[in-house]
């Protein structure tokens, strides 16, 4: 289903950070092992990239998502839609505003990651243009959140 409000994506605002966690929360992006107040934290130190969130016209949160560019490419972390509002074009609008922004940066690529076991977002993606590599990401934590 569209929808048919103007979108109005707008950097992060830090009047929203509760809002933002909350939707967070509402679409299951949170862990135990992370902390979301630290991740904007450290996202609003980011120099190479962009916290944007989807406002309704009403300045309602819909939504929002991180973007990274390393210089070599680009990720995108935390989209998330509020429940109420997906299925509804939303996320997709917001992901081509990424592509967009990442693209006039010079960017390649973009990866992403989507937590195994996850297909409706996996299947969102893949809608999107995106598929699964023969990569494994791997990490490690250099500083506890908790």
């Amino acid at each position: 289903m569209a929808h048919s409000d103007p979108l109005n994506i707008v950097p992060f605002e830090e009047r929203f950070r509760g809002q933002v966690i909350a939707l967070w929360q509402a679409c299951g992006l949170t862990r135990p092992w992370n902390d979301p107040d630290k991740d904007i934290d450290r996202k609003l130190t980011d120099e190479n990239g962009a916290f944007f969130l989807l406002l309704g016209a009403d300045e309602t949160l819909i939504g929002s998502v991180m973007v990274s560019h390393d210089g070599h490419r680009g990720s995108i972390y935390y989209l998330s839609i509020d429940p109420a509002h997906q299925a509804e074009g939303y996320g997709k609008q917001l992901m081509a505003h990424c592509e967009a922004y990442l693209k006039e940066l010079g960017c390649p690529k973009i990866n992403l990651f989507v937590r195994r076991g996850n297909e409706a977002v996996k299947g969102f993606y893949e809608g999107l243009g995106y598929a699964e590599e023969a990569a494994v990401p791997m990490g490690k934590r250099l500083i506890p959140d908790l």
